[in-house]
């Protein structure tokens, strides 16, 4: 799968657009379904995800950490993570 690529304009390095897509795709998840459980799933995996994302950043912000690899260690802690919830739709049930 091939990322998508960021405008030319923006002048920011390969590795830091890297971390912040890797940032982006663990945050960016799908609204919970109707119920309770979905909720609770949604917010439980939202945290834990967010979590993991403010220690990668802090790694490469406090500590030296590079960005290449924090992300490639992102991505694969998200991978680990996976939505389990059904998410909402737009005519309010499952998929």
């Amino acid at each position: 799968m091939s990322e998508p690529t960021v405008p030319e304009r923006v002048d920011i390095p390969d590795t830091a657009v890297a971390l912040l897509r890797a940032v982006h795709d663990a945050l960016d998840i799908p609204l919970p379904g109707l119920t309770d459980a979905d909720e609770r799933a949604h917010a439980t995996l939202l945290t834990r995800r967010a979590a993991r994302a403010r220690v990668i950043l802090a790694c490469v912000l406090s500590d030296g950490h590079q960005a290449g690899e924090s992300a490639e260690t992102l991505r694969a802690w998200t991978a680990e993570d996976p939505v389990t919830y059904t998410p909402w739709t737009d005519d309010g049930g499952p998929r």
